[in-house]
């Protein structure tokens, strides 16, 4: 391999298994590796994740708040035109691929970097939403991929070799052997796959779901609030907290709280198994609480204020 010891590389870091093996990883290839973060309004700990990076071994780790252009941008005119992928799946991860994307790619120009790295896997959708948008933003950009790289997969052939890599360079991750299954989650949806996701009659455990209350456990007396919509976009959200009347218009407080009177409910799980752009089948479990709300209410009010044409 060619003298790597001055060459850049920024890594959407995430915290979990893979990207911090990965960081590792790449570090032992003779990269000096920036970490970038997204937060897309995830229930994270940034500042644990950015210890944890610079501690493996990260020249450097920055935070982008992206959490305003998430919503406007993506969530909003998805609600618009009901985005939904086979009937059920309202595409929570690949809302947020874009605008991580973008940001990745502007802090790599920035620190110099030669190439953008990611933890996507070679069988997911995930791997061509994120190298498309770098070659759109940046067409010379080099894209490390370590899950198609045969020295990578060949050295870890599954989440067992990960883990006890992790283990091996005391790596502390949050997914384990008796929780084996991979999370991403956004302001929009916490997904969950692989692992014992992938026998499709295995149950998902009740103490995997993150964001919603057990529906069988949710309150039996309905929460009633009221959206306003204009062209298509929520604008205003209406509810009561505490006895009290409250109105919010902000866009990322809107979803937020649409979120939490969601959450409380039990709104908006799904296990499918869908078909990747890649050409196989993947089991996902959902939990996409205010985004059901919100894409439910847009579609019944059209159905209310539009002809069929």
């Amino acid at each position: 391999m060619a003298d790597t010891s001055r060459q850049k590389v920024c890594l959407a870091y995430s915290g979990g298994l893979d990207t911090s093996l990965i960081l590792v990883w790449l570090i032992e290839q003779g990269f000096d590796v920036i970490c970038f973060m997204a937060d897309v309004g995830q229930e994270e700990d940034f500042e644990a994740a950015k210890k944890k990076a610079l501690k493996i071994g990260a020249k450097k780790v920055e935070v982008a708040d992206l959490k305003k252009k998430f919503v406007t941008e993506l969530c909003w005119p998805a609600i618009q035109c009901n985005a939904q992928y086979e009937g059920e799946y309202l595409l929570g991860t690949s809302l947020a691929r874009p605008v991580i994307a973008q940001a990745q790619i502007e802090l790599a120009k920035k620190e110099g970097c030669f190439a953008v790295s990611h933890g996507c896997t070679g069988k997911g959708n995930d791997q061509v939403r994120f190298e498309l948008a770098y070659y759109a933003l940046e067409p010379k950009i080099k894209v490390i991929a370590p899950w198609r790289d045969p020295k990578f997969y060949n050295r870890f052939q599954g989440r067992k070799d990960l883990l006890d890599y992790a283990a091996e360079k005391g790596v502390p991750i949050s997914s384990t052997r008796a929780k084996p299954w991979s999370m991403d989650e956004n302001m929009a949806h916490c997904s969950y796959e692989a692992g014992i996701l992938e026998e499709p009659d295995t149950t998902p455990p009740a103490d995997m779901w993150k964001l919603t209350v057990d529906p069988e456990k949710a309150p039996d007396k309905p929460e009633q609030f009221t959206l306003e919509f204009s062209q298509g976009i929520p604008i205003r959200l209406e509810f009561s907290e505490d006895g009290k009347d409250k109105v919010i218009t902000e866009p990322v407080e809107l979803f937020t709280t649409t979120n939490s009177i969601a959450r409380r409910h039990g709104v908006g799980r799904i296990d499918i198994v869908e078909n990747r752009f890649v050409g196989i089948k993947s089991r996902g479990c959902y939990e996409s609480p205010g985004l059901s709300c919100l894409w439910s209410a847009h579609q019944n009010l059209e159905g209310l204020c539009m002809d069929r044409e």
